[in-house]
């Protein structure tokens, strides 16, 4: 691993892959986008008008890209143990790696809501998407929500992995396809059809699955780096995505009584970003090197970033307001924006170092 990385960084399964570190400074980058865009400028509508600032408007799409990499990921190392992981080890790793900066969070959710705290909502540190959460209840710990979702895919990963070596893609596929079912019903059974798959792991889970279908068809069938172009057809076809979304299925539409795109968005949307992954982490070029050690850091404090960079939209919040400092509200979003992201760069930084990195050093191997 690069030496101006932190050596907490390095995993004791997987060779440290930089691109697959970009791609998760990218997700990072697009939920701090998105939620700066509609705090100070956007009020959490649709922007169907804007032609061409899809990945901003609907940057939770970052959150998409987290899950289908973290599928990604954990399918390429499973790969190298065939199939076999030492599950009590993965669990103890995955607690390691997310536990000590979301129990900081949760910590500080149930503190700001301790008039209406219930002995009960200690539970909702296993269900942080579920019901009234109180990280849900104030917008600068509102991203926790997807710590649940992420580690309940984790409890079920590693049989998951081993049934996918031992039967193939067509594992994979079955299952994608009786969860596409169990979607269904769900969005048809609940008033809240869009909330529900945005915001469950049966909404969610396909995008997991996808990342691992992706890791074990590239695994089998690419043999040779990618050419250039693949790469930027696959960046064109996710902007061409959630453009089709921000104009014709954003997130903010009034649902009367189901917005339809959304029983099958997610899916799409993990597909068009399990089709980037490939293609970036099997380019055959060389991103230069001074971006990408930036690249890289992002990349190494990518969750600090995503549970940090809302308390700092907040007091940046209060601290200027809207921002008018030019005629075109678009120079004063890019301005603020730009802002957002040094200020919580540099918080999510002294984060790492503090609470994440010693326990990450903390890590061992689960794989053979």
């Amino acid at each position: 691993m690069p030496a101006y990385l932190s050596s907490a960084s390095v995993s004791r399964n997987f060779a440290w892959n930089p691109r697959l570190a970009h791609l998760r400074g990218l997700a990072a980058v697009l939920v701090l986008a998105f939620h700066t865009f509609h705090y100070f400028f956007g009020q959490w509508k649709p922007q169907s008008q804007d032609f061409g600032f899809g990945l901003v408007v609907e940057g939770h799409t970052g959150v998409s890209l987290f899950f289908v990499l973290s599928g990604f990921l954990f399918m390429s190392i499973a790969m190298q143990g065939n199939g076999h992981i030492d599950y009590g080890r993965f669990i103890r790793n995955r607690v390691l790696r997310i536990a000590p900066l979301f129990l900081v969070v949760f910590m500080v959710a149930i503190s700001v809501g301790r008039d209406a705290f219930r002995p009960q909502d200690l539970l909702y540190v296993l269900f942080s998407n579920l019901g009234a959460a109180p990280t849900s209840s104030t917008f600068m710990t509102g991203a926790a929500w997807t710590i649940s979702v992420e580690f309940t895919f984790y409890l079920v990963f590693p049989f998951l992995a081993r049934f996918a070596m031992e039967q193939g893609p067509g594992y994979l596929l079955r299952l994608i396809g009786l969860l596409l079912l169990f979607k269904l019903g769900g969005f048809l059974a609940t008033g809240h059809s869009t909330h529900m798959v945005y915001s469950t792991l049966l909404g969610r889970a396909d995008q997991f699955l996808i990342g691992m279908l992706a890791a074990l068809l590239a695994g089998r069938w690419l043999r040779k780096p990618l050419h250039g172009i693949w790469p930027v057809l696959a960046f064109v076809l996710i902007w061409g995505l959630v453009e089709i979304q921000a104009r014709w299925a954003s997130f903010f539409l009034p649902v009367q009584p189901y917005q339809w795109a959304w029983a099958i968005w997610p899916t799409v949307e993990a597909l068009g970003w399990a089709t980037v992954i490939v293609a970036y982490a099997h380019w055959q070029g060389q991103v230069p090197t001074r971006l990408g050690r930036w690249l890289e850091q992002g990349g190494e404090i990518s969750f600090s970033i995503y549970l940090w960079h809302a308390l700092v939209i907040t007091l940046l919040g209060h601290a200027i307001g809207t921002p008018d400092w030019f005629a075109d509200w678009r120079v004063n979003a890019a301005v603020t924006g730009l802002l957002v992201f040094g200020l919580t760069f540099w918080v999510a930084r002294l984060s790492y170092q503090t609470i994440e990195a010693p326990f990450l050093g903390m890590r061992k191997r689960y794989v053979p």
